[in-house]
Parts: structure tokens; sequence; C-alpha cells
């Protein structure tokens, strides 16, 4: 439905919120599309999207981890009736010289692979995080999601701001169909919410 999305983080003292807008060729940031918020220091993680800040309607879609305080679990990501859209999971072996994840959406029969686009980027992110700790880096990290035939369908790129943006493409795939929106946007806010753990 979508193919171009942002994804802004939003810190207060609880709870971590994201706000998912359409995104314009021109780079112009459109019209709300989903509003999420993720409690710290959950047991089980998850992150529920609604249609705005209020959240006055049923949810629209949310991601949930599968077990307690397992590093390696997978995350699903299911509709307002609990119906499955898609799931994705870090690969932790892979991911200790670059962040690696995999996310697949059954309905198309997807599955793909995502890595950090930069390894110089990902090595130096390490050793700040190893050095500074907790303190923030000034590293864009950008991420590309592509099939075992190297289609591409999804990137993440993080922007050029202080706080937490990031700018997600959901390209068509050579059938013409494209990744769910909700699936790109639950994984962007996965990419910067859950990157750390």
């Amino acid at each position: 439905m979508y193919e171009r999305l942002t994804v802004h983080q939003r810190i207060t003292p609880m709870v971590n919120r994201y706000a998912v807008h359409t995104l314009g060729i021109d780079g112009r940031e459109g019209e709300l599309i989903a509003f999420a918020q993720q409690k710290r220091m959950a047991l089980k993680e998850q992150v529920t999207f609604y249609a705005d800040e209020d959240r006055s309607d049923p949810p629209l879609f949310a991601f949930k981890a599968r077990s307690r305080l397992d590093v390696g679990a997978g995350h699903d990501v299911t509709g307002p009736a609990g119906e499955p859209i898609g799931w994705f999971k870090k690969e932790f072996r892979k991911s200790l010289t670059r962040s690696t994840w995999t996310l697949g959406e059954p309905s198309l029969g997807l599955e793909a692979v995502g890595r950090e686009r930069s390894q110089g980027v990902a090595i130096v992110r390490r050793v700040w995080d190893i050095v500074l700790n907790d303190v923030p880096g000034p590293w864009r990290f950008h991420f590309d999601f592509t099939t075992a035939d190297g289609t591409l369908v999804m990137s993440s790129e993080r922007r050029k701001t202080l706080r937490d943006a990031y700018d997600v493409e959901l390209p068509a795939l050579p059938d013409g169909s494209r990744l769910d929106w909700r699936l790109g946007a639950a994984m962007a806010v996965a990419l910067d919410a859950l990157q750390s753990r």
C-alpha cells in the first residue's frame, strides 16, 4: 500500500514512542499512518501501533517477542485480530561484526536478510560502544533487506538529525507486490528499539 515511510522516535520517561508517516518522493513527510508505543524494561518485548497519538481506536497492528528474555527470540507481527502479518528475528552470531536480521512475510512466500550497509560503520560503532559506553554515537547506520536472489525488499536509512529518524523504502518486487507496510514499519521500529539488545 505504501512505498515510502519515515519513522521518528519520541523519547518520554516511561515509554518510547514512534510516529510513522508517509514519505513523498521529494522527501517531504506526509500523513501520520501509525503511532507506536513501547514499554521500557518489559520482560516480553511488545510494541503496539495505533492510528494516532490518542490511541482511542483499537490497535492497527503490533509486534511481540515469542519468548521472554531470549535475545535470539523471533518477533511476530500481527494485525488487529491477532492474524499473522509476518515476523523478524535478529541473527546474533552474524551480528557480532555486522548487525543482521531476517524477516519474512508468509503470504508472499518471502524471506529476506537485512544487514548494515557499511561494514566499516558497523565496526566503528562497536568500538565506540566499548570505549564510550552509554554515550550516543554520531553514526548513521543503514540497512538493506534482500532475498536470496538479491532482490531488495526493504531499506532503512537513518537521517542526518540529532533525534532518531529513519526513511524506509519498500520497493516493488518483480511480480509487482511489495512488503506489507506494517511489517516494514515494525521492522524499522525494531531496528531502533532493539538494535542494542
